[in-house]
């Protein structure tokens, strides 16, 4: 079974700070280890002169050992608490999952 790649963008509204920033990328972070099939995580500022990032400021990745563990981390409790804390900080969002060749 492959693995999925889970990857977003994030704008966050303008009164944002950088501490909550801080804050709701540690708490995606803290899920690692804890959801099952949830092997890593990444994320990071938009670092790029290209300019496509159509006001997306920050972006993450994550990896799942499979569709299924993608399926069954979407309705976690933990990734609910998680998104309580993120949501309610963000302008817009995107999102967009992909299957690693075997």
């Amino acid at each position: 079974m492959p693995q999925v790649k889970h990857y977003g963008c994030f704008q966050f509204k303008a009164h944002i700070t950088p501490e909550q920033i801080v804050e709701c990328f540690a708490s995606m972070s803290s899920m690692v280890g804890r959801i099952p099939g949830l092997l890593d995580f990444s994320h990071g500022p938009y670092d790029s002169g290209e300019g496509l990032n159509d006001g997306f400021t920050h972006g993450f990745i994550m990896t799942f050992a499979s569709s299924q563990a993608r399926d069954e981390y979407l309705p976690h409790p933990l990734h609910e608490e998680v998104k309580a804390i993120v949501v309610p900080c963000l302008e817009r969002v995107v999102v967009f999952d992909f299957n690693m060749p075997l």
